[in-house]
């Protein structure tokens, strides 16, 4: 009788880098306590049988079958496990995998920011992985990861969410390289600060249907190919200054040069336990993605700027890839849950619409 094999795979919270993976930048995400995980049965043919719950808004059992091969985009949550056993096929070459049983159970909310697709993919790779027994390394899977969302799903992300739900530790924040993919674990001072998250209850899509995600992704190649570099990380802010792009171009550029420079001096802060440092970092970090990069939404800017009235928020920011999602916070010590109910309870008056503290 087959065993089953249960894999994990944690979300993450980015606390600064943001639309700079792509760029070949600099990241700083962290492991958050939401997951997801794949519980795993192998078979004896070629059938993929998936399971995933209930379906809120129907009452369904949230099941697909499709067989090795014959995998098809559909535009729904099975095009990240599609995209997995089709782009696993091509990168094993002599090793092989058969059909399987895959029943997935995730805490983390869909279109959140904080990865859930990613850590779809590396907790349903890892249950590959060690129900066929494949040689693998978890680059090797966030690499993968990240080819699922660019050639089969159609959003070009980076490599930022794949690294992080592979390798980011609880405690602990990813510097991450990733032109080079190499990196460093940072010591987060939790005893000295909390970490809040909220989920604005705005759900975002970072596929081609909408669009916005890839279009920035288009303009900062045109970007680089007008100021003749190969990638956004080789130029500093003040030899962008100098240069003469379209407005529009400029305004990317600019959030993503800067960007990188503000995760240096963020890892600065944090090693030196500069909290105030940290939290300006934040609030700049958002101001650039709201008025440079253009991928905040009201909804998120009223969440940011309730934070930033607390006179114990030091900093805060949209977090992921925008068009809704989640904010993150650093608060005084002790002070976050406080503060958090505090702005849901506001926030919900303003908007009417229900947000949930996440951490």
């Amino acid at each position: 009788m087959n065993r089953t094999i249960r894999a994990l795979a944690h979300g993450r919270v980015n606390l600064i880098g943001e639309h700079t993976d792509y760029n070949g930048g600099w990241v700083l995400p962290t492991a958050i306590s939401q997951y997801t995980e794949v519980a795993m049965i192998k078979r004896d043919d070629n059938l993929i049988v998936l399971s995933s719950g209930i379906e809120p808004h129907t009452g369904n059992l949230r099941e697909f079958t499709y067989e090795i091969g014959q995998e098809l985009p559909t535009g729904t949550w099975v095009d990240y496990l599609q995209g997995v056993t089709k782009i696993l096929s091509e990168f094993l070459q002599e090793q092989k995998f058969t059909g399987f049983f895959a029943s997935i159970h995730s805490t983390i909310p869909e279109g959140s920011g904080l990865s859930s697709s990613a850590a779809l993919e590396v907790s349903f790779l890892k249950a590959i992985r060690e129900t066929f027994e494949l040689k693998m390394t978890d680059i090797d899977i966030a690499l993968l990861g990240q080819r699922v969302e660019n050639e089969f799903v159609g959003a070009k992300v980076g490599i930022m969410d794949q690294m992080a739900t592979c390798l980011a530790q609880s405690g602990e924040a990813l510097y991450l390289d990733t032109k080079e993919l190499t990196y460093e674990n940072i010591t987060l001072p939790y005893d000295q600060f909390d970490l809040l998250i909220i989920n604005s209850g705005v759900s975002h899509r970072l596929s081609e249907g909408d669009g916005g995600y890839n279009t920035r992704r288009k303009q900062c190649e045109e970007a680089c190919q007008i100021l003749g570099i190969n990638q956004l990380r080789d130029i500093t802010l003040d030899e962008l200054k100098d240069k003469d792009l379209p407005k529009v171009l400029m305004k990317r550029a600019r959030h993503v040069v800067s960007e990188n420079a503000r995760v240096h001096l963020a890892v600065k802060a944090i090693k030196s336990r500069d909290f105030k440092e940290l939290g300006k970092l934040f609030n700049e970090s958002h101001a650039s993605m709201k008025n440079d990069y253009e991928v905040s939404v009201p909804e998120i800017d009223t969440l940011v700027e309730l934070c930033q009235k607390d006179s114990r928020v030091y900093g805060a920011r949209l977090t992921g890839g925008g068009f809704g999602g989640s904010i993150v916070a650093i608060t005084q010590k002790d002070a976050s849950v406080d503060i958090g109910e505090a702005i849901v309870k506001k926030y919900q008056e303003i908007t009417k619409l229900k947000a949930v503290i996440l951490s």
